[in-house]
């Protein structure tokens, strides 16, 4: 695959062909959480396993249930990443063993920096009916891998707008806006909301790889059908791309340059060797105060699965 950005792309039939070789299309799998939540797993996959340093990519309903019966995911530990939770509709509280409390609102960001170690909880409220949201999971570099937990809530993001379009940049940055969201690697990520039925054309970072994944209705990726079920993936070398969104539908773009550093991924937790996270899974089990404690969780801890003789490394 070429990767010569001064490729002549001026007419439009050669320009389609062109980016054609640089995208891939990989089928995502479902699962139920929670009560009766249904979520598309997009990352990691055997096809994908990560983008830049998005490691985890989780879309989560558009579900409705009865008060009481929503999301609550009890006490659980992280290493060596950033949770990152983007609320499109409903609310879920976030707390951590650093003291947190956070109540998610739409159209707000969680970030969560798990570095050496933490444990939360996500629940929603009982008078909540409703959720739909996309969480993913960064990869943090090795020389952040270790660094002290922390927590911080984004309750407002930029917006961009072209051709009936509304970019909201929820990492990085992209078409002269600058996500206040704090991360370590080149990252993008961004939701694009059709305001009419459209065809826009939308620069590119040559350096990032990039995924489309469509979180409400359709759309098509320089010709390519996104749906529920698929996951597109641009390979870097591509500067601008065509995507075409009927009115009201929704697609998450996330991109970054391709993560330098093998890491093993395995439960909940991040790392770079089995021994560390063998480690990690040991100090948990054990209750032990590298991941502290939620007093105020009504439940039970979630328990760490039995370890895998064999782990495969994620690039």
């Amino acid at each position: 695959m070429s990767n010569n950005n001064d490729y002549d792309i001026s007419d439009s039939k050669d320009c389609e062909s062109y980016i054609n070789q640089f995208i891939q299309d990989f089928q995502i799998r479902s699962a139920e959480i929670g009560k009766g939540t249904v979520i598309k797993r997009a990352l990691p996959s055997r096809q994908k396993r990560m983008i830049g340093a998005w490691c985890f990519l989780d879309h989560a309903g558009p579900v409705t249930f009865p008060q009481g019966d929503g999301l609550d995911v009890g006490p659980h530990p992280h290493t060596g990443l950033q949770t990152f939770t983007w609320m499109i509709e409903g609310t879920m509280m976030h707390t951590d063993s650093l003291g947190t409390k956070q109540l998610i609102r739409p159209y707000q960001v969680n970030l969560m920096t798990a570095g050496h170690g933490i444990s939360h909880t996500e629940v929603a409220p009982d008078t909540e009916t409703k959720m739909h949201a996309a969480q993913l999971w960064i990869a943090l570099p090795d020389e952040k891998l270790n660094m002290p937990p922390q927590f911080d809530h984004y309750p407002k993001l930029p917006q961009a707008q072209q051709d009936q379009v509304e970019f909201t940049i929820l990492v990085g940055e992209f078409m002269g806006q600058i996500s206040p969201v704090a991360v370590h690697t080149p990252l993008v990520g961004v939701d694009m909301t059709a305001q009419a039925e459209t065809k826009t054309r939308i620069p590119l970072n040559p350096k990032f790889e990039y995924g489309f994944l469509a979180l409400d209705g359709h759309a098509w990726i320089n010709g390519h059908e996104l749906n529920q079920d698929n996951l597109i993936v641009l390979e870097p070398g591509v500067q601008h791309i065509d995507v075409e969104i009927p009115k009201g539908h929704r697609v998450l773009l996330i991109g970054g340059e391709p993560f330098e550093t093998p890491i093993l991924l395995w439960w909940n937790l991040v790392g770079r060797t089995t021994e560390g996270l063998r480690e990690a899974r040991e100090q948990w089990v054990n209750h032990d105060s590298r991941f502290g404690k939620i007093p105020d969780y009504d439940g039970p801890r979630l328990e760490a699965p039995t370890f895998p003789d064999q782990m495969r490394a994620s690039k």
